[in-house]
This record gives structure tokens, sequence and C-alpha cells, in this order.
């Protein structure tokens, strides 16, 4: 099984959010897959925690590696799609790069994030939820 992960998935895991667990049980013998741009918004998530003095620089720089041990497919984003998703449903086009994979490739979306949620059900997307 192939499934399209949000990075809010990758930051629940390796913050030990209370999703966790269910997240690890979903993905298991799961074949990974997100946008090129995933370590630049684990990288940024992880600083804003920084910047809001959530977690201290070790558990920061634990964090990332522990992100670094997730098997994980990076795939190019076609742009100019995903922008016209972007537009069309009003979201920020790093968003819009997770629907646009999901839509090309036919892929099962994960993610946390309602209004994407939301979104790919307008879009006739397949969506796997973590509950």
């Amino acid at each position: 099984m192939k499934l399209l992960a949000d990075a809010n998935i990758f930051m629940a895991v390796i913050l030990n959010e209370p999703e966790k667990v269910k997240i690890v049980e979903t993905t298991h013998n799961a074949e990974i897959i997100s946008p090129v741009i995933l370590p630049y918004e684990i990288g940024n998530a992880l600083s804003a925690i920084n910047k809001q003095k959530k977690l201290s620089k070790d558990e920061i720089h634990k964090c990332y590696y522990n992100y670094k041990l997730i098997p994980v497919r990076l795939v190019e984003v076609d742009i100019k799609d995903a922008l016209e998703i972007a537009l069309k449903y009003d979201i920020y086009a790093y968003d819009a790069y997770y629907l646009e994979l999901a839509k090309r490739f036919k892929i099962c979306l994960l993610t946390l994030d309602q209004k994407m949620i939301e979104i790919a059900e307008k879009m006739n997307l397949s969506i796997q939820e973590v509950k």
C-alpha cells in the first residue's frame, strides 16, 4: 500500500503526539510518499518550536534525527497543477502540493489537517484518516 503523508504526520510521530501510535499502525508496511519540500517543512516546523521555546535545542535535534529515520520517498510536484488547486480552494501552495500528488498518483492521503481532508473529499481523493 502507498500513502501520501502530510508533514503533520511526520511531526506527530517525531514529537510523540497522541496520534503517533495510530500513525505507526496505519503506515506499517506502507510505502510513504511526500513532496520534495518535506524536509524543508520539517525544518521550518522545528525552528518554529524553537522560537516558541517548547523544546530544548537538543530535543529539536533529536526530533530531526528521528525524522531522518523514517523511510519516505520524496517526489517532485507539478507546481502548475498544484497552484491551480491552491487558487481554486484558496489554500497555501504547500498544502496543494500534497493534494496534487495524491491526485496525480491516485494514492491515499494521510493527514491530520481537517481542512485538507475536506478539500480532498471535494476533489474525490482517497483519504486515510487517523482516528
